[in-house]
């Protein structure tokens, strides 16, 4: 099913506060917690950095950029329709949003919707490219519900060279895209064959049947590496412990990330074994952040409420695959929705995603 869908869908089901508990131990007995750096939000998001400054985004497409004690806001995007856009911030303090596909399925866009957007302060937010326009000429060859040529833009990533990577949850691709508008496909999520998780219903075809699930691209940051890598949400039946993570060769086009083959081409598999990941981040020495909306996947959060979030740091292993995870702050985060490391490997988290909630700094050692 069309994930324009479930995870803004789920914005409905408002929620309290996320949780925080200073001090808690994390996996494998280290400590970590949370400093609040931004409370009060309205559904905080995105996560940046620039310097010593931490930017951040909330649910009427408001983007805001604070020190830790002072936020200032940088500019409102349109087009949101409730669920705030991603950011990601350049080596020249360029902040770029990224709003999905607003609006009921079926019915027509909120204007505004499914555009990346360039930010500076002081200045109107300007557009950059309408990525539902692009989509509409590059199908989905491995489309499994809904229009193949559906999109709703997820996660964004800015580069080095002043283009945007771009994933679309809905169209199941990365994108690139130029200062100029011009868009290209950098590589295809395919679908990949799970099972059916138990205790989804008698709607839901029985246990452990095989079903073909598409991808889901959510997320996408560059590592220390230099290569891009992608994260997945898995589509229906949601089932835990099947959502990957790809690394993309720089400049590829056309590439296939394929679960069957997942070695092969431009693009490999890193890692896998997580849980419907709305985000990543790149951080020192080969890190990744790896953020779960939900550890019990969204598709249980929808139907049951919300169990914990989850945020792990994944370390490098041998010959370009992913290592050691470990999970930071665990059982303290609620729906959280973004995260981001600083130029000192500092990392931040935002949660909940949906309903009041706090930017915060994670203490881990």
């Amino acid at each position: 099913m069309g994930v324009r869908t479930r995870v803004a869908a789920a914005a409905a089901l408002a929620l309290a506060g996320s949780l925080l508990v200073a001090g808690q131990a994390d996996a494998g007995g280290h400590r970590s917690s949370l400093k609040p750096v931004a409370t009060g939000l309205n559904g905080p998001r995105g996560v940046s950095t620039y310097k010593n400054l931490v930017i951040y985004s909330v649910t009427d497409g408001s983007v805001y950029v604070t020190n830790g004690h002072r936020s200032v806001k940088l500019g409102t995007v349109p087009g949101t329709g409730g669920f705030p856009p991603a950011i990601d911030t350049n080596k020249w303090g360029t902040t770029y949003a990224l709003t999905g596909a607003g609006g009921e399925p079926g019915q027509p866009p909120v204007p505004g919707s499914s555009t990346l957007y360039r930010m500076r302060y002081g200045k109107a937010p300007i557009k950059v490219a309408d990525i539902a326009a692009y989509q509409t000429h590059d199908p989905d060859p491995y489309n499994q519900a809904d229009s193949p040529t559906e999109s709703n833009p997820f996660g964004v990533a800015a580069l080095s060279d002043g283009t945007v990577l771009v994933s679309d949850a809905a169209n199941n691709d990365l994108l690139r895209v130029w200062p100029n508008g011009h868009v290209k496909t950098v590589a295809r999520l395919k679908p990949r064959t799970v099972k059916v998780p138990a205790g989804l219903g008698s709607e839901a075809p029985p246990a452990g049947t095989p079903f073909v699930a598409e991808a889901v691209a959510t997320s996408v940051t560059v590592g220390s590496d230099g290569y891009w890598y992608v994260g997945e949400l898995r589509g229906f039946p949601a089932t835990p412990g099947t959502s990957e993570i790809w690394r993309i060769k720089p400049g590829s086009v056309g590439a296939v990330c394929d679960p069957v083959k997942p070695n092969k081409g431009n693009c490999k598999r890193y890692a896998d074994g997580y849980t419907s990941i709305v985000d990543l981040a790149g951080g020192p020495r080969g890190t990744l952040a790896v953020v779960e909306l939900d550890k019990a996947s969204w598709l249980k959060f929808e139907m049951s409420g919300p169990t914990h979030g989850g945020l792990f740091l994944q370390y490098p292993g041998r010959n370009h695959r992913a290592g050691y995870a470990r999970e930071l702050v665990k059982d303290q985060l609620t729906l959280p929705g973004g995260a981001g490391f600083n130029r000192w490997g500092e990392l931040f988290v935002s949660a909940p995603v949906f309903g009041p909630g706090a930017v915060y700094k994670v203490l881990y050692r």
